[in-house]
């Protein structure tokens, strides 16, 4: 019998980026990590969890402006992203930091991702679904038993991603919620890169941007 799973909500910085903790008894990942990343770590610490690795939903500065200071906390946990945003966390234009007092390059990944690859944390399997179109390189874990999706910057309560940066298209991103996520069951709790949770149920229903 595998041991049951948790997810901490972590809300970082001043553009209040949500970052996850997915933890079993022993062991954990982070799921992004934006700026001022300290009670992220603080928690690990407490509840004395190994990290296995750091997750990033896609390479916006917001949600990997902590991943320099994670790695130097965490130096084993392999770093994992869409192989299409490999180059996205060094690079200030492409991580969109270029634009900030002081620009972000972050530690290059050390494990690329694509769309089906599976994930196994404390014996649960989660499905890696690419969801591009807010960035390129977008991604969704989703854990079917728990009915959870972490969907990064895709989808929101009510609203979608940006889709006005110069990696971003909106249809790519209409295409990749209707196709990758309203695919998923209606019950299945989405938990996003900013604001509070929803469901993949209410969104079909009410999204105003896309529906279903």
């Amino acid at each position: 019998m595998h041991d049951p799973l948790h997810i901490e909500i972590f809300c970082l910085g001043q553009w209040m980026t949500n970052c996850y903790i997915v933890y079993g008894r022993q062991s954990c990942w982070i799921v992004d990590v934006g700026f001022e990343p300290e009670p992220m770590f603080r928690f690990i610490e407490q509840k004395n969890l190994s990290v296995e690795r750091i997750v990033l939903t896609h390479a916006h500065v917001d949600h990997i402006a902590g991943l320099a200071d994670a790695a130097g906390r965490f130096p084993d946990a392999p770093i994992a992203i869409h192989e299409s945003e490999h180059n996205f966390a060094a690079n200030p234009e492409l991580n969109l930091s270029a634009f900030l007092a002081e620009p972000v390059s972050a530690p290059t990944p050390t494990e690329t991702l694509v769309h089906g690859d599976m994930l196994e944390l404390s014996g649960h399997q989660f499905a890696i679904r690419h969801t591009p179109g807010h960035s390129p390189g977008g991604i969704t874990l989703y854990q079917p038993q728990m009915t959870v999706a972490l969907v990064g910057d895709t989808l929101f309560d009510g609203s979608i991603g940006r889709h006005d940066f110069p990696t971003s298209n909106f249809a790519q991103l209409q295409q990749s919620i209707r196709e990758q996520l309203y695919s998923l069951p209606d019950q299945t709790r989405v938990l996003p890169g900013h604001m509070g949770p929803t469901t993949i149920g209410k969104e079909k229903a009410t999204n105003p941007f896309v529906r279903d």
